[in-house]
């Protein structure tokens, strides 16, 4: 990295940084400037990697038949319907599209989603315990899909062994939570160490180069 970007990353970086005492316009103008060429950047990748390939390319490559002129155009018409959402007067038109994409995607990912996740664990919860440490953790991963499935079957009340389990599934439901907020928070703090390392490294030269 040349000293003119180094700096011109430090400024953006010290910018994003000073919201830590109250906005101003140096957050905002970075942030501004990274929406910006963030929007910029994807719209040239999506262009490349999906405008290009799918829609330009089939129709003027070659001799398109007309299967494959409709089977470009429609798609291209739903996209353009969705980006004309933006004008109040094809809000309607716009809904087709934004419904037909929803609904084609939750086509594709729940069943995705039923066999990465559901399936997944019902088959983990079933498998014979292993010897050793080993049915800890199967005994751990049945207790908790039995007890949180009890926390949320609300046709019962949470009384006697259901509530109990119930109760137990709370514990289980509070841990995964706080493991998943856990684990953000630290990818968080690694961006922060990450910027404050270039900044005393890079930029000032207050610690050694690695």
């Amino acid at each position: 990295m040349s000293p003119v970007e180094t700096w011109i990353a430090a400024f953006l970086t010290l910018c994003v940084f000073s919201f830590l005492y109250r906005d101003n316009p140096f957050y905002r103008f970075a942030e501004h400037l990274f929406v910006g060429s963030a929007a910029g950047y994807l719209l040239a990748v999506q262009y490349q990697n999906v405008i290009l390939p799918n829609v330009v390319l089939p129709i003027t490559t070659g001799k398109p038949t007309p299967q494959t002129i409709v089977l470009t155009l429609i798609p291209l018409m739903l996209g353009l319907l969705m980006v004309a959402r933006v004008s109040p007067r094809f809000t309607g038109p716009a809904r087709w599209a934004i419904a037909f994409y929803v609904g084609i995607y939750s086509g594709i990912a729940v069943p995705g989603y039923m066999q990465a996740q559901i399936y997944a664990q019902l088959s983990d919860a079933v498998k014979p315990f292993a010897p050793g440490w080993g049915a800890v953790n199967s005994a751990l991963v049945l207790i908790g899909l039995l007890t949180v499935l009890a926390y949320f079957f609300f046709s019962a009340p949470h009384q006697g062994l259901h509530g109990v389990s119930a109760r137990v599934g709370i514990w289980f439901l509070m841990v995964a939570f706080g493991a998943s907020f856990g684990y953000t928070v630290m990818a968080r703090v690694s961006l922060l160490i990450s910027r404050v390392q270039f900044l005393l490294r890079d930029w000032l030269h207050l610690i050694p180069m690695s």
